[in-house]
């Protein structure tokens, strides 16, 4: 097995220590949380990038990598949902709707991913060769960044635990995973509609 192929096994094998720190009640999980996310996304680019320059594609690879990016997001979306973390705040959105937005926000992200996975099963049955496009590459970008940013806000939940406020710091933090969350998912949208409109011809009998 190539170092890609492991650094795909390796994010895989991270999610599941993602998952348990995520959810343990104490300050500093968050942070840990936070980090093994911004792990197992540079495997992501490390492993595409070395396969590519050292010419290291398998067809091992090509099933890993695109698996392993999906655990990693669905993982992360399940436990914001779960826990929803935009609650921590007295003056942004309400609760609900927080929680309403990272749903709908999960079910929108995941059910791209499930449509162009079949889109790619019909293409790879019929000989045809699907490709990327550069808005899919934006959307990951910022869904990796978005995600960890909301994780990250579990930890001014702990710290607003008691109080009537969160500092201006997580404010700021609060309101600026919002907005590019909301890119993500724009993105999201966008990516699949051109995705299936560039491959159509997949559909074409």
């Amino acid at each position: 097995m190539n170092l890609p192929n492991r650094l795909s096994l390796l994010r895989i094998c991270i999610v599941p220590l993602f998952v348990v720190v995520y959810f343990l009640p104490y300050y500093w999980c968050a942070f840990v949380a936070f980090c093994l996310f911004i792990l197992a996304a540079a495997t992501d680019f490390l492993d595409g990038y070395i396969a590519r320059k050292y010419k290291m594609v398998t067809d091992l690879g090509k099933l890993l990598d695109p698996m392993a990016d999906k655990v990693l997001v669905c993982a992360a979306l399940f436990c914001v949902v779960a826990t929803n973390p935009l609650q921590y705040t007295n003056y942004a959105l309400p609760t609900k709707f927080g929680v309403i937005l990272l749903a709908v926000g999960a079910m929108i992200i995941i059910s791209r991913e499930l449509l162009i996975s079949a889109v790619r099963q019909i293409a790879a049955s019929k000989g045809v060769v699907v490709q990327a496009n550069l808005y899919g590459k934006v959307k990951t970008v910022f869904q990796d960044i978005a995600l960890p940013m909301i994780v990250l806000l579990n930890a001014a939940g702990v710290q607003a635990q008691g109080l009537h406020e969160i500092s201006l710091f997580w404010m700021i933090w609060w309101w600026a995973s919002l907005f590019i969350f909301v890119v993500a998912v724009v993105f999201t949208i966008l990516s699949g509609v051109i995705y299936l409109l560039q491959n159509k011809k997949v559909f074409s009998n």
